[in-house]
């Protein structure tokens, strides 16, 4: 099975007709339909490794000041608790499930433009604020069988993500920073350097500004980590916004 990391950018991508959303429609349809999808979200944050197993996970709005046409979006997709239990299984660390989350905007703004139906079973996995690089590279590899049973691996997060330094007035391009980061990022993925990737920090000065916290880095090493050698990487979206943001999206296949 393919495998995605989605650069979601803002909440309102959930609800908006734009280039990137277009782009994330031209990425399923390289896709197989997945019997599954099993989502690592920047924005499941937590304090260790987390799983959902819910029957029906609820659509959570991890958001505030947005339209209200936003918080009426409800992507009631089916869960996966047996799929859970095998991902836990999986795991080599230490996992708990747990429900008190849901189904957040960094999973269904974009799953809504690839799955509208939402008859595909989802569930999240969240992302050990406390663990290394290395560890969240080794789930990956922990949960890459998953993709033998038709299940689509989802990271989504932002490969350069600052808010603190977002600038409105540069719409549709970046700081150099941000640009050197990216395509740091992108010209390893595409070499299959990881250790690289896993090394991010160092670039210097450019990652520190590109990755302040690593939430919305880490997806992208779940993904690498659940890598083959034989996988063909195809890129989207290669772009930055606002100064620092980058909207820069992967496929596998």
């Amino acid at each position: 099975m393919p495998m995605m990391f989605v650069g979601h950018g803002s909440p309102m991508n959930a609800i908006e007709d734009n280039p990137y959303t277009r782009s994330w429609k031209e990425m399923v349809k390289k896709v197989p339909k997945p019997t599954s999808i099993v989502s690592i979200s920047a924005h499941w944050y937590t304090k260790g490794t987390k799983i959902m197993n819910e029957e029906n996970p609820k659509t959570i709005y991890d958001m505030y000041g947005f339209p209200n046409e936003l918080y009426e979006v409800l992507y009631h997709a089916p869960g996966n608790p047996k799929l859970a239990e095998n991902a836990k299984n999986l795991i080599s660390k230490q996992s708990v499930f747990d429900n008190s989350w849901g189904i957040d905007h960094g999973t269904w703004s974009v799953l809504v433009h690839m799955y509208p139906e939402r008859d595909i079973p989802v569930f999240q996995i969240s992302i050990d604020a406390s663990a290394p690089p290395e560890v969240h590279y080794q789930i990956g590899k922990d949960l890459k069988s998953l993709r033998q049973q038709g299940v689509l691996l989802f990271g989504t997060g932002n490969i350069v993500h600052n808010l603190r330094m977002i600038d409105w007035g540069m719409k549709d391009r970046g700081f150099d920073w941000a640009y050197q980061f990216d395509d740091f990022v992108k010209e390893n993925i595409e070499n299959r350097n990881h250790e690289n990737v896993i090394n991010y920090l160092s670039l210097g000065e450019a990652a520190k500004l590109a990755v302040p916290m690593p939430d919305h880095f880490n997806p992208i090493l779940y993904i690498l980590g659940a890598s083959d050698e034989e996988d063909q990487v195809a890129t989207y979206n290669n772009s930055c916004m606002m100064g620092s943001l980058s909207m820069t999206s992967y496929l596998f296949t």
